[in-house]
């Protein structure tokens, strides 16, 4: 039997952002990761713009990277060992960076600018 979709129920505000977290985390400059654990500290958490945020070399409708400014996202996935925040700082622990979010490349587009 395949692996179940989504094991942890997350909903889908969530696993957008988990998805863009992992864009985040695997951008060079814009994480670091922790050679023990495996986690990755966000050095930079997109913020949007118009109605676009640029993660990395992507570009995403603000609409969905909107769970980077909601605290009720980062508590839930902390609660499920995705992501833990600690004094405004964002890292995702080795878990969320392997968790399959099922979006890959649904959302992301390279920026033109």
């Amino acid at each position: 039997m395949p692996p179940k979709k989504n094991p942890l129920g997350l909903n889908p505000l969530q696993l957008r952002t988990l998805a863009l977290a992992q864009v985040v985390a695997a951008e060079p400059g814009m994480s670091s990761r922790d050679p023990a654990t495996g986690a990755a500290t966000l050095l930079h958490v997109p913020h949007p713009h118009g109605d676009h945020v640029h993660v990395g070399r992507f570009t995403v409708s603000a609409r969905d990277a909107s769970g980077f400014a909601n605290p009720a996202v980062w508590v839930a996935l902390s609660r499920k060992g995705l992501a833990t925040v600690e004094g405004g700082s964002i890292m995702v622990t080795a878990e969320g960076l392997a968790y399959d979010t099922g979006l890959g490349d649904r959302f992301a587009q390279a920026s033109d600018h």
